[in-house]
């Protein structure tokens, strides 16, 4: 009856042995799972961060695009402006606007594509017309129509010019 006994004990020390390891492993499965759902959720909140940033960041695009005619109209008036115009404080009082408003549109992140005397890109750069200029290569803007601007780096509106033949 012992030798029953101590062989019963034994499949049962043996049975408890095999559940602790099956739980071990359950165990072991569930944490690895966990472990990875938890890695994809922090991934997942960071790539929708990054994308909400993005997004904030062009929001104001659309503003700074209705802006630019009228900074374009700044531009025109000045450069429309008599040389002896310029002098007189009501005249400096709108440049000083026109600054204040170049500044306010910087702040935003908008920035100047400069063009005159660059090489041609159509990246930055709409040719509306092309100059025979003798002294130039080819492809050299020669004048600038419109102005271009990046908002955040990204092109925005191309600068209009015209070329060299």
């Amino acid at each position: 009856m012992e030798a029953e006994k101590a062989k019963q004990k034994s499949l049962t020390s043996q049975k408890l042995k095999e559940k602790l390891k099956e739980c071990q492993k359950l165990k072991d499965e569930y944490l690895a799972g966990w472990q990875r759902a938890r890695a994809d959720l922090l991934n997942y909140k960071k790539g929708e961060f990054e994308r909400v940033s993005e997004i904030l960041k062009y929001a104001n695009d659309g503003l700074v695009l209705k802006a630019l005619p009228i900074l374009d109209n700044f531009e025109l008036a000045f450069k429309n402006l008599k040389d002896d115009l310029k002098k007189e404080a009501a005249i400096k009082g709108i440049l000083q606007i026109k600054k204040q408003f170049q500044e306010f549109l910087r702040a935003q992140g908008l920035e100047e594509i400069k063009a005159g005397g660059e090489k041609f890109d159509p990246n930055l750069h709409e040719a509306v017309g092309e100059i025979e200029v003798k002294d130039k290569e080819p492809g050299i803007v020669v004048e600038e129509v419109q102005k271009g601007y990046k908002l955040h780096g990204k092109v925005i509106r191309p600068a209009k010019v015209k070329i060299s033949k």
